[in-house]
Parts: C-alpha cells; sequence; structure tokens
C-alpha cells in the first residue's frame, strides 16, 4: 500500500467523479476500503465534501491516471515532492484535555495548589491543561463550580503521568532552592560506648588516657629508657575505683 495523499476522501471524491477508475484503484490509491469508496459513489459517504484534484495538486501526474484509466489492475502512484516540507513540532504549550476528562481538571488543580504550592501556573497549565484563569479563579474560590470542587490526584485522574507530575515538582523545587532527596543529610549512626559521658567504658578510656598523659609528663629517676606497653598501662587500671553502676 503506497502512501496516502492530502485529504484522501476529497481526493477519492474527485476522482470518482471525474475519472472512469475501478473502485479498487481509487481505495488503493487513497488508503481507503473498497467499499467506502462505493459508498462515496451512491452518496452515502463523504457528503458535501468538495472534491480535490490530485493532478492540479501535485499528487499524481496526467500520464499515471491515464495508465491507471486504461488498464483496471495498475495500481497508481502517489506523486513525491520535490519540496522537503519541514514538519512543525507541537510547542510546550498546555496540553490537550479530552472533553470527557476536561471536567476533572478543577479537581486536579485544587489537588496541585494544595499539596504542591512550590508549582508555578505555568507548571499546572502544562500538567493539566488549563489557563491562568482557571487557576486563580480556583485560588480565590471564586470558581463558578467552587462549592463541589475536591482535591483529586490529577496521575488518578488520567491528566498527567506519575513521571511527569514528579519530574514537574523537582523542576519546581531546584528553583526554589529546596534540598531533593539526594540532597539529604547522612543518617546519624550509633555512638561508641567510649564517647558517651558517665559510661564505664568512657571513664576506662578517660583514666587510661591521663594515665598515659601523666606517665609522660613526670617520668621517674627510674624511668629513663624505659619503655611503656599497653599491657603494663591497662594493668594500672585494674587498681582504680570506678563506680558500682557503671561495672
Amino acid at each position: 500500500m503506497s502512501r496516502a495523499p492530502l485529504m484522501p476522501k476529497a481526493t477519492a471524491v474527485w476522482l470518482v467523479e471525474n475519472t472512469a477508475l475501478s473502485f479498487r484503484q481509487i481505495a488503493d490509491y487513497c488508503n481507503l476500503h473498497e467499499l467506502e469508496v462505493k459508498g462515496i459513489a451512491d452518496g452515502d459517504v463523504a457528503a458535501g465534501i468538495k472534491g480535490l484534484d490530485p493532478v492540479t495538486g501535485g499528487q499524481l501526474t496526467r500520464e499515471e491516471l491515464e495508465k491507471g484509466e486504461a488498464d483496471p489492475e495498475y495500481r497508481l502512484k502517489v506523486l513525491e515532492s520535490k519540496v522537503n516540507i519541514p514538519v512543525q513540532r507541537s510547542t510546550g504549550g498546555p496540553r490537550y484535555t479530552p472533553v470527557s476528562r476536561r471536567g476533572d481538571r478543577p479537581d486536579a488543580i485544587a489537588w496541585l495548589l494544595r499539596y504542591h504550592p512550590e508549582l508555578p501556573d505555568s507548571a499546572v497549565m502544562k500538567l493539566v491543561g488549563t489557563t491562568k484563569s482557571t487557576i486563580a479563579a480556583i485560588k480565590d474560590r471564586s470558581h463558578w463550580n467552587a462549592s463541589n470542587i475536591k482535591p483529586v490526584d490529577p496521575v488518578s485522574l488520567g491528566l498527567c503521568s506519575q513521571l511527569e507530575l514528579d519530574f514537574a515538582v523537582q523542576k519546581a523545587a531546584r528553583k526554589a532552592g529546596k534540598a531533593g532527596p539526594g540532597d539529604a543529610a547522612p543518617a546519624r549512626t550509633l555512638i561508641p560506648a567510649a564517647e558517651v559521658p558517665g559510661t564505664a567504658a568512657n571513664l576506662a578510656a578517660t583514666a587510661a588516657a591521663a594515665a598515659v598523659a601523666a606517665a609522660a609528663a613526670e617520668p621517674g629517676e627510674n624511668d629513663a629508657g624505659k619503655q611503656y606497653s599497653a599491657d603494663s598501662v591497662f594493668a594500672k587500671l585494674k587498681t582504680l575505683n570506678l563506680p558500682q553502676g557503671d561495672e
């Protein structure tokens, strides 16, 4: 099946009215069903549509049309345009909301205003597909249906996806200077018992440090050239009287 011409039904109407092509040839050229082309010929389909001449429109040559009229088995081909027409992409404006979902937009806007007040109006407009005046009316409770508006998650209403909502919230948080989940302070770990004041381990560590400092500051006559080991230092701690509750 070849590429369909622009306005295929209007083209089919013109071919039915002005050529001797078969229904199958017209259907193949316009990418339509043969019964649909037959309905166009009977006046049951495409009523009121004005025919579009594909020859003057540059989508079919006169020679190609004559070949098709001479041979019922010949399949017409769409004339490829020599001009490269760029495809216009949609802008980043408010998204289109189906008619069946438009009644849910006030509830979604109320939910975003309540639980994500950091979102600017432009982000709400893109997520829900609304206008700035509607957002302002819901904010100041001047909306015509304000008494019936209840905050509802726009994701559950099908107005936007969870990824789009999370991205908008994170972007607004970055602009506001708030810390995101990755910027949170590291969780505090358990403190060693030797660093907790009043415990036996802390008293023992303090006494050991004091004993080492005293031995280093006031060496005796017989201590010249004597080396201290950890066993000899901690052996002196056994003679210290620790509090009864810390044993």
